[in-house]
């Protein structure tokens, strides 16, 4: 059975937990992606970053994207998967957390990013539509 290593994207550009919200998201537009890991000084993952985070919790709010920090988006420990979890592993996880994409983690370094689209190629069809719905119905975490 295939395992995280096998389907992630293994060059995950990292937010900096001192980048500006808007250097995020330039990162973001610049890469297509929606969600960056976060990693502090130590290159340790701090957490996960998206652009609804910014949205939500920077603009929405009158925050100043050119000077608020990602790190103050940066809360609790990020949900992971280790890099030989199989891809039922990463089922599981991502559907118990709510999130669309984990980081994956080879020992305390941060490898690649695993996603939906991801997991949901390497599923057997009939679980597809597990993942979607269970995912789907999930608050948006990430």
């Amino acid at each position: 059975m295939a395992t995280a290593r096998d389907i992630m994207t293994s060059d995950a550009t990292c937010a900096s937990v001192d980048d500006t919200l808007q250097t995020a998201a330039q990162k973001m537009r610049d890469l297509d992606v929606g969600a960056l890991p976060i990693c502090g000084e130590d290159n340790r993952l701090a957490g996960m970053i998206t652009d609804r985070d910014i949205v939500v919790k920077c603009i929405a709010e009158g925050g100043d994207a050119s000077s608020m920090k990602v790190a103050e988006l940066a809360e609790g420990k990020p949900v992971t998967i280790g890099a030989d979890d199989p891809v039922e592993e990463i089922l599981r996880t991502m559907t118990q957390y709510g999130v669309r994409r984990l980081p994956v983690i080879d020992g305390h370094d941060l490898i690649g990013i695993v996603s939906q689209a991801d997991v949901a190629k390497n599923l057997p069809e009939q679980r597809i539509g597990d993942l979607v719905e269970a995912i789907s119905s999930a608050p948006a975490n990430n």
